[in-house]
C-alpha cells in the first residue's frame, strides 16, 4: 500500500501533517474547510484562502500534528 506524504506547499509556505500526532478534534476542517478537508485527497488545499489565514488556523491546532514554515524569501499572503 502506497503512503502519501503528509507535506503540502504553495509558494509562500510548505504545511506537514503527523497523523500519530493528531487528536482528530476536527478544528482545521471546521474552521477553515476550503483548505482542510476530510473527503477529498490531497485533503490539504493550500490554494483555498490566502496562506495568512491558513498559518493563523494552523497556530489553533491543539495537538501540534499541523506545522507550518515560511519558504525562502517570502512574505505570507
Amino acid at each position: 500500500m502506497e503512503t502519501l506524504a503528509n507535506v503540502f506547499s504553495n509558494d509562500d509556505i510548505t504545511v506537514t501533517f503527523e497523523p500519530c500526532v493528531c487528536i482528530h478534534s476536527e478544528n482545521c476542517a471546521k474552521e477553515l474547510s476550503e483548505v482542510f478537508r476530510t473527503s477529498v485527497i490531497p485533503w490539504i488545499n493550500l490554494d483555498g484562502t490566502k496562506s495568512k489565514r491558513i498559518i493563523k488556523q494552523i497556530n489553533r491546532c491543539p495537538s501540534g500534528a499541523l506545522k507550518y514554515q515560511l519558504n525562502s524569501n517570502k512574505k505570507a499572503s
